[in-house]
């Protein structure tokens, strides 16, 4: 197969007829193999993110709307693909500041929901969509991965997991539409540098509990982390089976030229420490 070259601006304009998306499907994993090089073909897309304060799933969602350079009216047609009612016109990107530097995050209105849904029944609401079927199988693997970790955690099998936080209409929507934007971008390297972790307490469903959360801890391993200079979470459960979907590579910054760059921020300002992640979108040099 020829290999595909696509620069940021080609990715927005192919979007109406899925060029990205298709090349997704015929790479649906965009890592290297196991025991490939980590460097990529000259000429290939690579993507990188480098959350100097963590990672959330509105944060990587915000980040890859922002390289595709995505409009409202492009995000509620692809949110639409999810055959939600309640997702209807909920999210909007907005400019955002911290410490005097620009950057972008999400703007999420839902209705008020007491949902806890199981492994199934995301299952059978990602069959029921319209996603792609390169999108919608990465969001499939994103929530067996966290099914696994929740259910490790809990002493449970994947089936008999009960999700709450993630369960939500929020979850859903970071999950299933941040997969939908990866395959657009469809890089063929995708990089993550060291995610940072602080100690602290996290509050859940499940009380207050010792940061990372258990299932971030279960889903770190095989993860290149550092210490973080901050209390609390920093690396969402989300955000983090999002990576593993993505088969995210940990590591320095990739060998490429830059074609476009953006800076995301989540809710949550950390003091005194660097915040956001930077994202850097390429080709392999």
């Amino acid at each position: 197969m020829p290999r595909q070259t696509l620069t940021p601006p080609q990715a927005a304009t192919a979007r109406g007829r899925h060029a990205p998306a298709a090349h997704a499907e015929a790479h649906p994993h965009h890592g290297p193999e196991p025991g490939a090089p980590d460097e990529s073909p000259v000429g290939d897309v690579v993507l990188t993110v480098r959350p100097a304060s963590g990672l959330s799933g509105d944060m990587l969602l915000s980040g890859l709307a922002a390289l595709l350079g995505l409009d409202a009216p492009a995000l509620d047609a692809l949110t639409e693909e999810l055959r939600l009612p309640a997702l209807r016109g909920v999210l909007r990107l907005e400019a955002r500041q911290v410490n005097g530097i620009a950057g972008v995050g999400c703007r999420i209105q839902l209705p008020h929901e007491h949902s806890h849904r199981s492994l199934a029944d995301i299952l059978a609401l990602l069959d029921a969509s319209a996603l792609p079927a390169a999108a919608a199988d990465l969001a499939r693997q994103a929530f067996t991965v966290l099914a696994a970790a929740e259910g490790a955690v809990h002493g449970k099998s994947p089936e008999q997991v009960t999700f709450h936080e993630v369960g939500a209409l929020d979850s859903i929507l970071d999950i299933c539409l941040a997969c939908r934007l990866f395959t657009l971008l469809a890089p063929r390297r995708f990089v993550c540098s060291p995610l940072p972790l602080a100690d602290g307490t996290v509050h859940c469903a499940h009380g207050c509990l010792p940061a990372p959360a258990p299932a971030v801890l279960h889903m770190l391993q095989g993860v290149a982390v550092q210490g973080f200079d901050g209390q609390g979470e920093t690396v969402t459960p989300t955000a983090l089976c999002l990576l593993k979907a993505f088969r995210a590579d940990f590591g320095p910054w990739p060998a490429m030229t830059v074609r476009k760059s953006c800076i995301s921020y989540g809710d949550k300002v950390f003091p005194h420490v660097p915040n956001g992640a930077l994202w850097a979108l390429g080709t392999a040099l």
